[in-house]
């Protein structure tokens, strides 16, 4: 068993230079924590893994296969491999769990 602290997590990845951190790689999947403040840009670009989303904190949209969505606190959300998605819109900080299966490359 591993165990994780979002809390910890977060402080670690704001020590770094990028809003993701990474926390868990196995062969088949991998898990981070994703952070966005308010008006900032997603520019991350489509993986070539499945991808899954679960919105912890914050408020925004998010684009995917040509819908966009509101997302909040709660909001879960599947990304398939190579489909282009971005969070945008951005008014109160994001803090998102982020899932890839298998482990991202």
């Amino acid at each position: 068993m591993r165990h994780f602290s979002v809390d910890t997590e977060a402080a670690e990845r704001r020590r770094g230079d990028s809003p993701y951190r990474e926390f868990l790689r196995v062969p088949m999947m991998s898990a981070g924590l994703y952070e966005l403040a308010a008006g900032d840009t997603d520019i991350q670009t489509p993986h070539r893994e499945d991808e899954m989303y679960v919105v912890l904190g914050g408020h925004g949209s998010f684009t995917a296969a040509g819908t966009t969505i509101g997302v909040a606190a709660g909001s879960v959300i599947f990304v398939p491999a190579r489909e282009a998605h971005l969070f945008h819109d951005i008014v109160e900080d994001l803090r998102v769990l982020v899932f890839f299966s298998p482990a991202e490359t």
